[in-house]
């Protein structure tokens, strides 16, 4: 396996200039000559049968390969090739009706397979270990990882049976195999030594074939990813598309569109030397943090002197995407056989990403401007009003004569650049979890109050009580096209229903979630069995539950214990302080803005069941008290908002029994809650 950027070739049709497939610009997918409209992105580096295979040389295919690659081939990558060719062959002899793609392409990923077999109607994915004597766990969940994203985000893949096989050449004779299908058809992946593959690959076909596979309509289905924040960010940075990455051909064109008018406010206020701020607003899982990245990585790249740079408030959020990149960027530079450490790696990063309260702190050092003329702020919304945030300044910068909110003064930092520069501000909604957020009217009034010259742009779907002088109205900053994940698309709207103990109109909208379990259980237990089964591959799974769900620590759930969100979200799958190991639990501020594909949201009595509405608590000393502020009532609710919003693929809630000897867990108000979430449609988990 190796990790590349994009290459672009023609279709099978020939370039009227050249007679034969030649490389396409990256803008239009079209010959370079302008003569071949039917170009498509060629996922694989090699597309083979029987016949082409036997005609060309072993030079030629390794010549091939290699003049794909723009850095040039390691030995260990030629000999790994050189021995995949010759065992091509053998099963190419052995099935003359297969069809190989070698180094095929799985882009949300960002990786190649080396080799994708399509026979008698199934597609085999092969891995090889060339000189490996036994398999490790990351292997068959790579495989398996590869798999998984054909099988549902690649159309043409979705209804066939899919068998992930790793290749240990020097691996010894497997005793017994068992061919193990889940309901979707993916196999899960066996190993076997490079001697075993033909018997295997017959025995499989034996059993399971299907309709045959034609080959080049297969390779050109549409592949439509719903990558992770994490993942997108990895392949933004790495100079790939939003098209690349986006599921909906919709929502790539709305992200674009975004991008397109925030560019033109960006043109026009260097030409015109003023200032701009455009709010940019969006339905749920529209991608509103994908544009921030998307903006920011292209301007850094075509205008370096802009200085481009991501902002967040979310430090969780900012230490694992620093993380992840420059974990992703030391991968690629060994790749191309380029010497880097991760310390190095991560400078680059951090330069691109940062946290919102560290740019703010090296503003009062200085009076001078930031060199960054654009700047993306993340959750907007969440920035500090202004008694937060002089508190903070006073208590915490010994500031006492500091009065300004947030907004007003990154918005002041901003405003210390004698010609222009832009800042976009990505508006969502129901995610204020913390003491002292102001919401989107704070950015407006300081603008309109302080900054009066600045040009606004704003959404139709943005509401607000202050108007700026200069405000200027389009749809261009709506993102309004979800591209959530593959299963999930109506999961916020039922979640809404739920918050808001609506239990009629959430059952209704149950109906629409097709094909995302929800499930409910007294049991944690049950919940992590439950969550083991269902993770596969590169899959991640985790526990969640509210900071405040203090009572859940009879049942193991200690929400008071430090985690460490870089390694829950990006550690292996083996290690404890991973978030698949089901021991750390992730509560709203760790997992705000960060996915999982699994969850098990535990649910205490902080938000509680009373007279048929629901009712916000907080645990101080040995009791629950009520919450009585409307505000602190809106973070509580937020919470599990954020909470039930964060699983990709499935859930399960944990509602514990309680204990009649306990006054903090009366078992009738955990029964309550329990009742009224079955009531709106989730399904009781079999012990």
């Amino acid at each position: 396996m190796i990790r590349l950027p994009f290459l672009f070739v023609c279709a099978s049709t020939p370039c009227a200039k050249c007679s034969c497939r030649t490389a396409c610009n990256k803008s239009g997918f079209y010959c370079l000559h302008k003569t071949n409209e039917n170009c498509f992105m060629a996922r694989a580096y090699l597309s083979l049968d029987h016949r082409l295979l036997s005609s060309l040389s072993d030079d030629a295919l390794l010549g091939q390969l290699a003049s794909r690659l723009p850095f040039t081939v390691e030995r260990t990558q030629k000999s790994a090739w050189a021995y995949q060719i010759e065992h091509l062959r053998t099963l190419l002899r052995a099935f003359p009706e297969a069809h190989a793609f070698v180094e095929f392409l799985i882009p949300r990923m960002g990786r190649r397979a080396d080799l994708v077999l399509l026979l008698r109607g199934i597609i085999f994915v092969i891995e090889y270990k060339v000189g490996a004597c036994r398999i490790d766990r990351a292997s068959f969940d790579q495989a398996l990882g590869y798999g998984l994203d054909l099988k549902y985000f690649h159309e043409t893949s979705h209804e066939r049976r899919i068998v992930p096989l790793v290749v240990a050449t020097k691996m010894a004779h497997a005793k017994a195999r068992k061919y193990e299908f889940d309901n979707d058809g993916i196999m899960r992946p066996i190993g076997i030594n490079n001697a075993e593959l033909v018997s295997v690959l017959f025995d499989i076909c034996n059993h399971y074939a299907g309709a045959s596979i034609e080959p080049e309509s297969w390779e050109r289905g549409r592949y439509r990813p719903t990558p992770t924040i994490i993942e997108a960010a990895q392949a933004l940075y790495r100079g790939h598309s939003v098209e690349s990455i986006s599921r909906s051909e919709a929502g790539a064109e709305n992200l674009n569109q975004t991008a397109r008018y925030i560019t033109g406010v960006i043109e026009q206020a260097k030409q015109a030397r003023h200032k701009a701020i455009c709010f940019v607003t969006g339905v749920p899982g529209s991608g509103k943090t994908l544009a921030g990245l998307n903006l920011a990585t292209e301007r850094r790249r075509g205008h370096e002197d802009e200085h481009a740079l991501f902002l967040s408030g979310n430090g969780p959020l900012v230490d694992v995407l620093r993380e992840a990149l420059a974990i992703d960027a030391v991968r690629l530079a060994r790749d191309r056989g380029k010497s880097t450490n991760k310390i190095l790696e991560r400078r680059h990063t951090e330069a691109f990403i940062q946290n919102i309260h560290h740019f703010r702190d090296e503003a009062l050092r200085s009076s001078a401007p930031p060199i960054e003329r654009v700047v993306v702020f993340d959750e907007a919304q969440r920035a500090w009003d202004r008694e937060q945030t002089s508190k903070f300044m006073q208590q915490k910068r010994g500031r006492p004569d500091f009065s300004k909110s947030e907004p007003e003064f990154l918005l002041s930092v901003m405003d210390r650049h004698k010609d222009w520069c832009v800042i976009v501000c990505l508006v969502g909604g129901g995610q204020e979890i913390n003491t002292g957020e102001a919401g989107i009217d704070e950015w407006l009034r300081a603008v309109a109050h302080s900054f009066p010259e600045w040009q606004v742009h704003v959404s139709p779907d943005l509401h607000f009580e202050n108007i700026p002088q200069h405000l200027n109205h389009t749809s261009a900053l709506h993102l309004s096209t979800s591209i959530r994940s593959f299963r999930a698309e109506f999961l916020s709207d039922f979640v809404a229903q739920v918050i808001a103990g609506n239990r009629d109109e959430a059952r209704q909208l149950r109906k629409r979630v097709q094909g995302f379990p929800l499930y409910i259980t007294r049991d944690l237990s049950s919940a992590r069995r439950w969550l083991r089964m269902k993770r596969r591959g590169d899959e991640r799974a985790g526990i969640l539950a509210s900071s405040n769900a203090a009572r859940l620590r009879p049942a193991g759930i200690f929400v008071k214990a430090k985690m460490d969100p870089v390694h829950w979200f990006l550690s292996p799958h083996d290690d404890v302080r991973s978030s698949d190991a089901l021991e750390d639990v992730g509560t709203e501020f760790e997992t705000q803005g960060l996915e999982l594909d699994w969850t098990c949201v535990c649910w205490d009595l902080n938000y509680r069941r009373a007279d048929h509405h629901w009712a916000s608590y907080q645990f101080k000393g040995t009791r629950w008290q009520q919450v009585q502020s409307e505000a602190r009532q809106r973070f509580v609710a937020n919470a599990y908002r954020v909470l039930l919003t964060r699983a990709r693929q499935g859930m399960v809630l944990f509602i514990p029994y309680g204990s009649s000897d306990d006054s903090t867990r009366p078992p009738e108000l955990y029964d309550a809650i329990f009742d009224f979430m079955a009531g709106c449609g989730f399904d009781v988990l079999s012990e």
